[in-house]
């Protein structure tokens, strides 16, 4: 069923509204080495909103603080109909140990930098960005709490976590009436399946909506990268600066590259491009509620929308989930075999519904 970006969807067990798709902003900037200028990036700002679009994505140290600028700046004027996501625990003084993690002295000053870059007096949806497998959870949940009920973050969220502290978590924050969890931010796509062993299960069964980063493998699944790029060599390019961080992550290996072979394939037969079939196959996931896109330039951000109009066949989705299947492992791999049945329900047929 073809979407547009004002195709609603709530987030998680909340009442938010947001887009299918929502546009990623550490490409606002280039302090990292690739990425738009401000022109660029308001081009693609402003072709998003314009599409209906209303989800954007950031974080308080993407690009050293420029995204969050130039997003304050290209929301002066519509700062209400926006659902602005930023991001704490991220480092953002090197030398300054509590500058960076989950803890409530970085979770304040961390807000307050990004109300201040935001050009804001409130955030919409505020994530734990990375685990620190240091803070205790009550602190986390009480600090996040007591930011909502000041009105400074409206909604709280969870990122790069385990599944049980982030299900531990919303039981403490249920139990103890504390402001929920409402997403869970992951690495998802056609060759970062891991998701789908714990969290992905996890968020449905506890309320969260899934926000998928990297839905084309950093772009491996675009069918830019060749066998070539494996070995990670770098010209100096902007092009390949960024190749050569995406292989320092893992991206590009032999396994995804033979997915993206797939991905190309199907595109070929349906007269789309390889980004379209990569972020169609992840934005219809039933267990996910918006991919996120970041692109560096209009005719990227057009070519990654055509997504939404992307309908597959039966069998095209067979061949996508069979190239990037993953082995769920125990107990997975048991629960869902015939012995297990066997042992629950013995010859019983029972219908399970969502």
């Amino acid at each position: 069923m073809s979407l547009t970006l004002d195709t609603y969807r709530l987030l998680g067990r909340s009442g938010l509204r947001v887009s299918p798709l929502a546009l990623g902003a550490a490409t606002f900037g280039n302090e990292w080495g690739w990425g738009a200028e401000q022109d660029g990036a308001r081009k693609l700002f402003d072709l998003y909103v314009e599409r209906g679009g209303n989800f954007i994505d950031t974080a308080v140290t993407y690009t050293d603080g420029s995204s969050e600028r130039l997003l304050g700046e290209f929301t002066r004027d519509n700062r209400e109909s926006l659902v602005l996501a930023t991001k704490y625990t991220t480092l953002r003084r090197p030398g300054d140990p509590n500058s960076g993690g989950s803890h409530r002295k970085n979770l304040f000053a961390s807000v307050e930098t990004s109300l201040r870059q935001l050009n804001t007096d409130y955030i919409d949806l505020l994530y734990l960005h990375v685990w620190d497998f240091t803070t205790p959870v009550e602190e986390i949940l009480r600090g996040m709490d007591d930011l909502v009920r000041q009105g400074k973050v409206l909604y709280v969220a969870i990122s790069n976590a385990p599944a049980w502290q982030a299900s531990r978590m919303q039981a403490i924050a249920d139990l103890r009436g504390w402001s929920p969890l409402v997403a869970l931010q992951i690495e998802y796509s056609l060759i970062q399946r891991a998701g789908e062993r714990e969290l992905i299960p996890m968020a449905r069964e506890m309320g969260l909506g899934v926000v998928p980063y990297s839905p084309m493998g950093g772009g491996v699944l675009t069918g830019k990268y060749s066998r070539d790029d494996v070995t990670g060599t770098s010209t100096g390019s902007e092009e390949s600066t960024r190749k050569s961080f995406n292989h320092a992550l893992g991206w590009v290996t032999e396994r995804s590259l033979a997915v993206a072979d797939v991905v190309k394939e199907i595109a070929a037969e349906m007269g789309r491009t390889s980004a379209q079939v990569a972020l169609a196959w992840t934005l219809r996931n039933p267990g996910v509620t918006a991919p996120i896109i970041g692109a560096r330039t209009p005719a990227q951000l057009e070519d990654n929308l055509g997504a939404l109009e992307v309908d597959f066949s039966a069998s095209q989705l067979a061949r996508l989930d069979e190239a990037g299947a993953i082995d769920l492992g125990y107990p997975h791999g048991y629960l869902a075999g015939d012995s297990a049945r066997s042992q629950t329900q013995g010859d019983l047929t029972i219908e399970a519904r969502a």
